[in-house]
């Protein structure tokens, strides 16, 4: 038997991007690892999408802090985008990024995942990076008792395993930073209780969703930052 779903993770508001990941992904189920808003010019129309899609969402900082309406973590362009972000959104779709779970379990055919935007222990703020958190991903994965983690919040995609779990990263669909510009995601696909993860570039109009940055008014270094996927 074989089962896959597909991982999405930093959207940030770019519609153009998720339309083209969206075409991308095969028929199955999509979880996304947060930060559906902020930076990007479309949130109400990302957000749609993720409830119309039905898709499964973990809390990122991001969503925590439009709806609850506190910006001291965050330097002024990001608190600029935010303050905005949280100006287009009505009380029923702050409501909702609020209520948002900030970790999830899943099993697929006996295979247990957990899901968090940061990590295991600090869901909305800890950055995840394998080459400097080696000995934590082995610590996260022993007290978890799962085969695999799935995380987001740095927007750059890796898989790291020690031979008893997997990490794994799917990188940003809205705001690459590994320096392509491309849209990215990953594909989990569990066969005979083995996990293969496939990381999928997608190409999009970054140029118009960064003109969409500029025209809304929100700080044009967001904008660059699609162009260059840093």
């Amino acid at each position: 038997m074989t089962s896959s779903i597909a991982i999405i993770s930093d959207i940030h508001s770019n519609l153009e991007a998720l339309l083209a990941v969206s075409k991308d992904i095969p028929n199955i189920p999509i979880y996304c690892l947060g930060d559906i808003v902020g930076y990007g010019a479309n949130p109400k129309e990302v957000m749609r999408w993720i409830r119309e899609k039905e898709v499964t969402v973990v809390m990122g900082n991001h969503d925590y802090y439009t709806s609850a309406g506190e910006t001291s973590w965050f330097n002024r362009d990001a608190a600029d985008a935010l303050k905005w972000t949280a100006n287009q959104l009505n009380e029923s779709e702050k409501k909702y990024l609020l209520k948002l779970p900030r970790t999830a379990s899943i099993t697929i055919d006996g295979f247990k995942i957990f899901m968090a935007h940061g990590s295991p222990s600090d869901p909305l703020h800890e950055y995840v990076h394998p080459e400097t958190h080696e000995y934590k991903l082995g610590l996260f994965l022993k007290s978890l008792e799962v085969d695999a983690i799935a995380l987001g919040h740095t927007h750059i995609p890796y898989k790291w395993t020690n031979g008893k779990g997997t990490v794994l990263n799917p990188g940003s669909v809205g705001q690459p930073r590994s320096g392509n510009s491309e849209a990215c995601y990953a594909i989990l696909t569990i066969e005979l209780n083995n996990l293969r993860i496939e990381h999928r570039l997608v190409e999009y109009n970054y140029q118009a969703a960064a003109d969409k940055i500029i025209r809304a008014g929100l700080p044009e270094r967001f904008a660059r930052k699609l162009i260059k996927g840093t």
